[in-house]
Protein backbone atom coordinates (compact mmCIF):
# COMPACT_ATOMS: atom_id res chain seq x y z
CA UNK A 1 0.00 0.00 0.00
CA UNK A 2 1.03 3.44 -0.81
CA UNK A 3 0.48 6.94 -0.71
CA UNK A 4 0.85 8.85 -3.52
CA UNK A 5 3.74 10.99 -2.49
CA UNK A 6 6.33 9.95 -5.03
CA UNK A 7 9.67 9.91 -3.14
CA UNK A 8 11.98 10.27 -5.70
CA UNK A 9 12.35 10.04 -9.52
CA UNK A 10 14.93 6.98 -11.16
CA UNK A 11 15.96 6.22 -14.26
CA UNK A 12 15.46 3.07 -16.43
CA UNK A 13 18.40 1.46 -16.91
CA UNK A 14 17.98 -1.41 -19.01
CA UNK A 15 14.50 -3.43 -20.28
CA UNK A 16 15.25 -7.06 -20.99
CA UNK A 17 13.12 -9.76 -22.17
CA UNK A 18 11.97 -12.10 -19.42
CA UNK A 19 9.63 -15.27 -20.68
CA UNK A 20 5.94 -13.21 -21.30
CA UNK A 21 6.97 -10.33 -19.90
CA UNK A 22 10.26 -7.82 -18.93
CA UNK A 23 13.17 -7.42 -16.46
CA UNK A 24 12.97 -3.95 -15.33
CA UNK A 25 16.24 -2.18 -14.15
CA UNK A 26 15.82 1.43 -12.66
CA UNK A 27 18.60 3.60 -11.04
CA UNK A 28 18.40 5.38 -8.20
CA UNK A 29 20.99 5.43 -5.34
CA UNK A 30 19.00 6.89 -2.86
CA UNK A 31 16.39 4.41 -2.54
CA UNK A 32 17.77 1.13 -3.96
CA UNK A 33 20.26 0.82 -0.95
CA UNK A 34 17.89 0.58 1.82
CA UNK A 35 15.60 -2.33 -0.10
CA UNK A 36 15.65 -5.59 0.30
CA UNK A 37 14.23 -8.85 -1.83
CA UNK A 38 10.78 -9.48 -1.71
CA UNK A 39 9.77 -5.80 -1.21
CA UNK A 40 7.55 -3.38 -2.86
CA UNK A 41 7.96 -0.22 -4.96
CA UNK A 42 5.67 1.68 -6.66
CA UNK A 43 6.58 2.49 -10.06
CA UNK A 44 4.80 4.97 -11.75
CA UNK A 45 2.01 4.05 -9.63
CA UNK A 46 2.82 0.24 -10.05
CA UNK A 47 3.52 -2.44 -7.05
CA UNK A 48 6.29 -4.35 -8.41
CA UNK A 49 8.47 -6.72 -6.35
CA UNK A 50 12.27 -6.26 -5.73
CA UNK A 51 13.79 -9.13 -7.42
CA UNK A 52 17.16 -7.94 -7.33
CA UNK A 53 19.63 -5.21 -5.72
CA UNK A 54 22.67 -3.29 -5.97
CA UNK A 55 23.59 -0.33 -4.16
CA UNK A 56 22.36 2.01 -6.24
CA UNK A 57 20.25 -0.25 -8.79
CA UNK A 58 16.63 -2.34 -7.90
CA UNK A 59 15.50 -5.05 -10.66
CA UNK A 60 11.74 -5.55 -10.86
CA UNK A 61 9.65 -8.42 -13.06
CA UNK A 62 6.79 -7.13 -15.09
CA UNK A 63 3.94 -9.34 -16.09
CA UNK A 64 1.50 -9.66 -18.94
CA UNK A 65 -1.27 -8.27 -16.98
CA UNK A 66 1.15 -5.59 -15.77
CA UNK A 67 1.99 -4.84 -19.37
CA UNK A 68 -1.87 -5.11 -20.61
CA UNK A 69 -3.29 -2.29 -18.24
CA UNK A 70 -0.31 -0.24 -17.67
CA UNK A 71 2.40 2.13 -19.07
CA UNK A 72 5.37 -0.07 -18.01
CA UNK A 73 5.64 -1.80 -21.52
CA UNK A 74 6.20 2.01 -23.21
CA UNK A 75 9.22 2.59 -20.68
CA UNK A 76 12.85 2.80 -22.82
CA UNK A 77 16.26 2.96 -20.99
CA UNK A 78 17.18 6.74 -20.15
CA UNK A 79 13.55 7.51 -19.10
CA UNK A 80 12.99 8.71 -15.73
CA UNK A 81 9.90 6.84 -13.55
CA UNK A 82 8.28 7.57 -10.16
CA UNK A 83 9.14 5.60 -7.10
CA UNK A 84 7.70 5.22 -4.04
CA UNK A 85 7.96 2.38 -1.13
CA UNK A 86 5.49 1.06 0.03
CA UNK A 87 3.63 2.15 3.57
CA UNK A 88 4.97 1.20 6.68
CA UNK A 89 2.51 0.98 9.97
CA UNK A 90 2.91 4.46 11.61
CA UNK A 91 3.53 6.80 8.62
CA UNK A 92 1.63 9.54 8.50
CA UNK A 93 -0.83 9.65 5.12
CA UNK A 94 0.00 12.39 3.51
CA UNK A 95 -1.78 11.53 0.23
CA UNK A 96 -4.20 9.03 -0.29
CA UNK A 97 -4.88 5.34 -0.02
CA UNK A 98 -2.80 4.11 -3.00
CA UNK A 99 -3.07 0.27 -3.76
CA UNK A 100 -0.23 0.27 -7.07
CA UNK A 101 -3.10 -1.84 -8.54
CA UNK A 102 -3.57 0.51 -11.85
CA UNK A 103 -7.15 0.45 -13.48
CA UNK A 104 -5.57 1.36 -16.94
CA UNK A 105 -3.85 4.06 -19.14
CA UNK A 106 -5.46 7.64 -19.51
CA UNK A 107 -4.13 10.32 -22.11
CA UNK A 108 -2.84 13.86 -21.40
CA UNK A 109 -5.09 15.96 -23.74
CA UNK A 110 -4.27 19.46 -22.54
CA UNK A 111 -1.95 21.34 -20.04
CA UNK A 112 -2.87 24.64 -19.37
CA UNK A 113 -0.49 26.71 -17.44
CA UNK A 114 -1.94 29.09 -14.42
CA UNK A 115 1.08 31.43 -13.42
CA UNK A 116 3.45 28.81 -11.60
CA UNK A 117 0.43 26.17 -11.88
CA UNK A 118 -0.73 24.15 -14.27
CA UNK A 119 -4.16 22.50 -14.96
CA UNK A 120 -3.56 18.83 -17.08
CA UNK A 121 -6.52 17.26 -18.68
CA UNK A 122 -6.29 13.51 -19.15
CA UNK A 123 -8.54 11.52 -21.05
CA UNK A 124 -9.32 8.25 -20.27
CA UNK A 125 -12.26 5.63 -20.20
CA UNK A 126 -16.26 6.80 -19.02
CA UNK A 127 -15.80 3.48 -16.66
CA UNK A 128 -12.97 5.39 -14.23
CA UNK A 129 -14.33 8.84 -14.52
CA UNK A 130 -18.18 7.33 -13.47
CA UNK A 131 -15.77 6.15 -10.06
CA UNK A 132 -14.57 9.74 -9.34
CA UNK A 133 -15.73 13.36 -7.80
CA UNK A 134 -14.92 16.70 -7.93
CA UNK A 135 -12.55 17.29 -5.03
CA UNK A 136 -11.85 13.45 -4.83
CA UNK A 137 -8.59 11.81 -5.12
CA UNK A 138 -6.93 10.13 -7.91
CA UNK A 139 -3.60 8.49 -8.63
CA UNK A 140 -1.57 9.56 -11.89
CA UNK A 141 1.64 7.54 -12.55
CA UNK A 142 0.98 6.95 -8.89
CA UNK A 143 1.24 10.46 -7.70
CA UNK A 144 -1.61 11.60 -5.54
CA UNK A 145 -3.86 14.40 -7.25
CA UNK A 146 -6.73 15.63 -6.31
CA UNK A 147 -9.02 16.27 -8.87
CA UNK A 148 -10.45 19.93 -10.20
CA UNK A 149 -13.31 18.84 -12.34
CA UNK A 150 -14.48 15.38 -14.15
CA UNK A 151 -16.66 15.10 -17.35
CA UNK A 152 -18.05 11.78 -19.43
CA UNK A 153 -14.32 10.58 -20.22
CA UNK A 154 -12.03 13.05 -18.69
CA UNK A 155 -10.60 14.98 -15.86
CA UNK A 156 -8.23 17.60 -15.00
CA UNK A 157 -5.73 17.87 -12.27
CA UNK A 158 -4.14 20.86 -10.92
CA UNK A 159 -0.36 20.81 -10.49
CA UNK A 160 2.22 22.90 -8.06
CA UNK A 161 5.38 24.22 -9.20
CA UNK A 162 6.69 20.90 -6.28
CA UNK A 163 4.64 18.15 -8.01
CA UNK A 164 6.60 19.58 -11.27
CA UNK A 165 9.42 19.67 -10.19
CA UNK A 166 9.23 16.45 -8.46
CA UNK A 167 7.76 13.78 -10.71
CA UNK A 168 7.29 12.66 -14.12
CA UNK A 169 3.99 15.31 -14.61
CA UNK A 170 6.71 18.14 -15.13
CA UNK A 171 7.96 16.82 -18.39
CA UNK A 172 5.18 14.83 -19.76
CA UNK A 173 3.34 16.41 -22.43
CA UNK A 174 -0.21 15.45 -24.54
CA UNK A 175 -0.26 13.27 -25.45
CA UNK A 176 1.72 10.59 -23.06
CA UNK A 177 -0.16 8.18 -21.61
CA UNK A 178 -0.35 7.75 -17.74
CA UNK A 179 -1.15 5.26 -15.06
CA UNK A 180 -4.38 5.93 -13.86
CA UNK A 181 -6.15 4.75 -10.20
CA UNK A 182 -9.01 5.71 -8.77
CA UNK A 183 -10.01 5.74 -5.47
CA UNK A 184 -10.54 2.65 -3.84
CA UNK A 185 -13.59 3.55 -1.38
CA UNK A 186 -15.45 4.98 -4.85
CA UNK A 187 -14.58 1.57 -6.55
CA UNK A 188 -16.33 0.02 -3.07
CA UNK A 189 -19.15 2.36 -3.12
CA UNK A 190 -19.89 1.38 -7.12
CA UNK A 191 -19.88 -2.22 -6.50
CA UNK A 192 -22.67 -1.26 -3.98
CA UNK A 193 -24.79 0.88 -6.23
CA UNK A 194 -24.63 -1.67 -8.91
CA UNK A 195 -26.14 -4.49 -6.72
CA UNK A 196 -22.76 -6.54 -6.89
CA UNK A 197 -21.75 -6.44 -3.25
Amino acid sequence: MFTGLVETLGEVSAVQKDGAGFRLDITEPRIAKELSLGESVAVNGVCLTVVATTVDMSSFQVGPETLRLTNLGELRTGERVNLERSLKVGDRLGGHIVQGHVDGVGTISQRERQGEWEIVTVQCAAEWTAQMVKKGSIAVDGISLTIVDVGPDWFRVALIPHTMAVTTLGFKLPPARVNLETDLFAKYIAKILKGEG
